[in-house]
């Protein structure tokens, strides 16, 4: 029978083999501690987008210039009525026929293009110089949005600004910020701000009107609103590093669509908490679930 060398020996001694027992599960063990711990979080990497600064305007809607349309001489009697209110005209279309006293008869005429505003002009009534007028027209069609805004928003309006218009009854319509008030009313502390808008169909004077202004736009890297948290310690976001939770403090922006802008305190590609929560807390393990932005408002 053939023995073992002694080396060989030694080397399979018990004390040897617990040893080896002892040392192979620590492998094992160091990746159970690599696993990912605690509850199941949905998270999102950081990106970047851009925002618009949105000054909103509210007011009445008002003619830039109306016209008022009446006949040169007295006592004429109206026979013939050719527009009516809401029509658009051009300038020298025949709006009325009148008789005139001694025989024959007169037309009026609009004197600019527009949308006809009010008409009081019916067949049997009398028109005159000076009395009330047949026809107001709304010269070219122009308008305004007289709005106010904030006192503090005041100082971001410029004139061409582009703006978005809602008014009552009628589309949305495009405008520009035409003038800026240069005082702010006193009891309310609102600013004035006048939107031009243009309209060929017939806005009713006087309505309500809604007017979002853009004044800038600031590129970012943004967060749902939902992964911000405000508490006594500032703006916060929960990170996740190394499959544990981390508190940032942030400076936040502009908000839009369910997102906020993030000036200071996260870099594009950090993982965050899509819904942040008091449950979590500092250096608490998580188990990460990567979710996009749309998933997570």
């Amino acid at each position: 029978m053939r023995h073992l060398p002694r080396a060989v020996g030694r080397s399979l001694c018990p004390a040897a083999v617990a040893g080896l027992l002892v040392l192979s599960p620590r492998p094992a063990a160091a990746a159970d501690d690599d696993a990912p711990k605690g509850p199941a979080v949905t998270v999102l990497k950081v990106a970047k987008s851009c925002f618009s600064d949105i000054v909103e305007a509210t007011g009445t809607i008002v003619a830039r210039e109306q016209t008022s349309v009446r006949p040169e001489r007295p006592g004429l009697k109206v026979t013939e009525v050719l527009a009516e209110a809401g029509d658009t005209t051009t300038a020298g279309q025949v709006l009325a026929r009148l008789a005139l006293p001694e025989g024959g008869s007169l037309q009026v005429t609009a004197p600019v293009a527009g949308v006809i505003a009010t008409s009081t002009a019916q067949i049997g009534n009398f028109a005159s110089p000076k009395g009330e007028a047949l026809f107001t027209i709304v010269a070219r069609s122009e308008y305004d949005l007289v709005g106010l805004v904030a006192t503090t928003d005041v100082r971001k309006l410029a004139v061409n600004q582009q703006a978005s218009v809602w008014i009552a009854g009628a589309d949305d319509i495009g405008g520009k910020v035409r003038r800026i008030g240069a005082t702010v009313e006193p009891n309310i502390q609102q600013g004035m701000v006048y939107i031009g808008i243009s309209s060929q169909k017939r806005l009713l004077l006087n309505a309500s009107g809604r007017a979002l202004i853009k004044t800038g736009q600031s590129c970012n890297v943004a967060v749902p609103l939902t992964a911000v948290q405000y508490s006594s310690a500032g703006t916060v976001v929960q990170v996740i590093r190394r499959n544990r939770v981390e508190t940032k403090r942030v400076e936040v922006g502009l908000m839009s669509g369910g997102n906020i802008e993030v000036r200071d305190g996260l870099n594009e590609g950090d993982v965050v908490v899509a819904r942040a929560g008091a449950l979590l807390r500092e250096g608490d393990p998580v188990r990460p679930v990567m979710a996009s932005a749309e998933a997570a408002k």
